[in-house]
Formats: structure tokens, C-alpha cells, sequence
């Protein structure tokens, strides 16, 4: 496939390719207070994975951390994932959960995958036929899928501490300005707001339009106001989980890097204040 984004009608002209398997990666909870007007619809034969319930490391006390390679695998065998496989993963919010199912792809050896630009809301927009998810698949023969997990993709704290002081990467931030600035409550009612020293802010919606990702002059111009596309980047958000939108943006239109700080800000503020 080697995209790492795909238009619905890229997607619509080739649903029979050989080896190819569509994801629906939609949150089954509300975002920010609402839920998709789309949330029982999906793209027709797509296979549905569930962030928070397959794809999250259930032991850490961190919200949304990467899974296991092997929790990762057998979630993927079962879905009759296989290494020979090309996937188009979408969610009905546009873009919003898909950039961390891709990423979780290429943390763990993966690389053909890519988001569909516009989700669900532009296949709808389309014109292009949806079913109800009950009637999507839920059986399937076992898949031979195998992680190869990249543990130096993923951030720890330490390497973050350790940063502050040789800034070796830029920490770029996808959180409101609101919440970076420390003028804004962050959504865990506990958590101060503010960020990490010597990071940057690109609030992931400053890089869509309508949904779907801003023409590559327009994300380049918003990376290139922060960073240097001779930085080694890594990303950050709440909690893993947005930090990914960023990161797709810019291997579309900057530069590929792929290091994602995973306990985010939620892991920082928590243990900053357990050092108080």
C-alpha cells in the first residue's frame, strides 16, 4: 500500500484488494461529552477493534498505555490479521482514535497500514454504503501475525527527566493551549493543567479541517513554527492517545518520527506530584 493515509475513495475503488483489511478502531464511549451521530454504523466487512478494551496494558495505572507485544498479537491473530496483510483503520469520530492504532502497528513491526482520512463522517459524506455494527463480522479464522515490538518507539519517564536537561529531542505536545499553558483544567479533575519544561504546542485540531487532515503546505507551515524538521521529535498528549494525530501529521507533510512519549502528561503530572 506504502500510504500512510488513504481518501474514502481510494478506499472505496480498492475494498477487494487482496490481503486487505479494514478496521474500525471507533471509541465506544463519548469524546468530550458526545458521541458520534454515526456511532452504530460501520464501513461494510470492517473488523472491529476496541482501544480500551483490547489494545490498553490493563496492569499499568496510566490510562491508555501500550500493550504488550503479545497482548498486541493475539488480539490481531483473533481479527484474521496477518503478516501479509494491508490495513485501513478508521473511527467515526474523523480522525481521532485510528493515529493510535497505527502507530500501535508500527511500534510493533507493521508497516503497512494507514488511516483513512475522514473516517467514517467523509465515507458517509460520500455517499458510500454503511451497515448497521451488529451486522459486522465478529468470527474469523486465526490470523499468523506476529509483533515485533520496538521498545526504543516508546518514551519512559526517565528519558523524559533526562531530556529537560540535554535536550536531545523536542517533546511536542498535542493538548490544548488551554491545558499546555496551565490556564485550562485538564479532564482528570486531579491532574493540574501546564506541560513539560522545553516542549512545544500543536493542538491536533489546529491540523484538521472538516475532519480530516489540512493539505500537507498547511501542516508543514504549523510544524515549521514550533520545530525544526531537523529535531528528533517526540510526541505527547493527555495520554498517548491524541500525541498520535500529531505524529501522522507530520510524517505526512515534515518528517517521519515515531517516538511517542506514552504515559504523557498524565504519567508526568502524576509522578511530579508524588515528588512534592
Amino acid at each position: 500500500m506504502e500510504k500512510q493515509v488513504v481518501s474514502v475513495e481510494w478506499l472505496k475503488k480498492n475494498q477487494s484488494l487482496k490481503n486487505l483489511i479494514i478496521l474500525d478502531a471507533s471509541p465506544d464511549s463519548t469524546v468530550g461529552g458526545k458521541a458520534s451521530p454515526f456511532k452504530d454504523y460501520g464501513i461494510p466487512n470492517a473488523r472491529i477493534v476496541n482501544i480500551k478494551k483490547q489494545l490498553t496494558n490493563k496492569k499499568s495505572e496510566f490510562p491508555n498505555t501500550i500493550p504488550t507485544a503479545a497482548q498486541f498479537q493475539k488480539v490481531y491473530q483473533s481479527l484474521g490479521i496477518n503478516n501479509d496483510s494491508s490495513i485501513v483503520v478508521y473511527d467515526n469520530l474523523g480522525i481521532y482514535t485510528s493515529p493510535r492504532v497505527w502507530w500501535l502497528f508500527k511500534a510493533m513491526g507493521h508497516n503497512d497500514v494507514a488511516v483513512l482520512d475522514g473516517g467514517l463522517p467523509e465515507w458517509i459524506r460520500n455517499g458510500y454504503a454503511t451497515v448497521h455494527k451488529t451486522d459486522l463480522p465478529v468470527s474469523f479464522e486465526a490470523g499468523n501475525f506476529q509483533a515485533n515490538f520496538d521498545e526504543n518507539l516508546v518514551l519512559k519517564y526517565q528519558d523524559v527527566l533526562e531530556n529537560i536537561e540535554s535536550n536531545k529531542f523536542k517533546i511536542v505536545d498535542a493538548r490544548s493551549s488551554g491545558r499546555f499553558n496551565g490556564t485550562a483544567p485538564e479532564p482528570r479533575k486531579h491532574l493540574q493543567s501546564g506541560h513539560i519544561p522545553n516542549s512545544y504546542n500543536i493542538p491536533f485540531p489546529s491540523l484538521l479541517k472538516d475532519g480530516k487532515f489540512k493539505s500537507a503546505a498547511a501542516i508543514r507551515k504549523i510544524f515549521e513554527d514550533q520545530v525544526s524538521d531537523q529535531d528528533m521529535l517526540a510526541f505527547s498528549c493527555g495520554s498517548g492517545l491524541t500525541a498520535c494525530i500529531v505524529m501522522l501529521a507530520s510524517e505526512i507533510a515534515f518528517k517521519e518520527s515515531r517516538f511517542l512519549y506514552d504515559g504523557s502528561w498524565t504519567e508526568y503530572a502524576e509522578l511530579q506530584n508524588l515528588k512534592k
